[in-house]
């Protein structure tokens, strides 16, 4: 015991958590045993790493830990499997995408929030269908989002998302303005930031509700996806967009293709010798 407390004191690595068993507590009986041991341990502390509060939020997604434990009332069991977005990941390896949520964390994100099942029907193919429309939808922002990084394709050919966090009551200037003249509020917003190639530029989702679901494609969102007004550069590519789109509506007239640098070529002699 002397030891432990003097490799505390001198900064030594703390003691990995059995999985499943975090805060540790002695299992009333063997299905609780076996439950802990089913489930990816979200033990706060962690080999070679200091632990992390309860109440930790991840400064990437602006979430917790990534939850997969069943809630204890849980009527129906999910999935925990997660699926692979083709957004890659600023901050990951070479290749790297992100995940999006397994259908047991969205349930478990969902009552967090302070939804409760009780007060509505659903049955474990309603949930994998929110999954799909969710997946769906961020992909779909994240094509426009390579739209606007087409203008700068000759600075940056391989934007990545950086992190990102929901605002949904937190309405954007614009949603707002078009409030006040008579349109419908968005029912979400994103905040997403953008690695261009080492400059982090920041992109306003507004979700609008866009009718019946697409059965092709689980899209049913309408999305405005525009660079923040943040900085003059976004600005100004807002304006000559902006510009380019009342040309084509008004007078039909569409934008010069930009003229995109193209990598060197190897010369002949190159090519002959090698």
């Amino acid at each position: 015991m002397r030891k432990l407390a003097a490799g505390a004191k001198t900064g030594s690595k703390p003691a990995e958590c059995i999985p499943g068993n975090c805060p540790a507590k002695n299992g009333k009986n063997e299905e609780n045993n076996n439950q802990a041991a089913t489930y990816i341990s979200e033990c706060p502390m962690r080999q070679g790493e200091a632990g992390e509060p309860k109440d930790y939020i991840n400064p990437l997604n602006m979430m917790p830990q990534p939850n997969q434990r069943p809630q204890p009332d849980q009527p129906f069991s999910l999935p925990t499997d997660r699926a692979k977005s083709t957004i890659p990941k600023a901050d990951g390896k070479d290749g790297e995408t992100w995940e999006y949520p397994s259908p047991q964390m969205f349930w478990n994100a969902m009552i967090r929030k302070g939804w409760r099942w009780q007060e509505a029907s659903l049955e474990p193919k309603d949930m994998m269908d929110i999954i799909r429309i969710h997946n769906a939808n961020n992909e779909q922002a994240w094509r426009e989002v390579l739209k606007w990084e087409a203008l700068h394709y000759s600075e940056c050919r391989c934007p990545k998302l950086r992190k990102f966090g929901g605002k949904a009551t937190d309405y954007s200037p614009r949603a707002s303005m078009r409030y006040w003249l008579g349109y419908d509020l968005p029912f979400d917003r994103h905040d997403w930031i953008v690695d261009r190639c080492g400059k982090d530029v920041r992109y306003v989702i507004d979700y609008y509700d866009g009718g019946p679901v697409n059965p092709q494609n689980s899209e049913f969102t309408l999305l405005d996806v525009r660079p923040a007004m943040d900085s003059f550069e976004n600005i100004w590519d807002r304006m000559r967009v902006a510009y380019w789109r009342w040309k084509l509506e008004w007078f039909n007239i569409a934008p010069k293709p930009h003229k995109l640098a193209e990598p060197p070529q190897v010369s002949d002699a190159a090519t002959s010798s090698s």
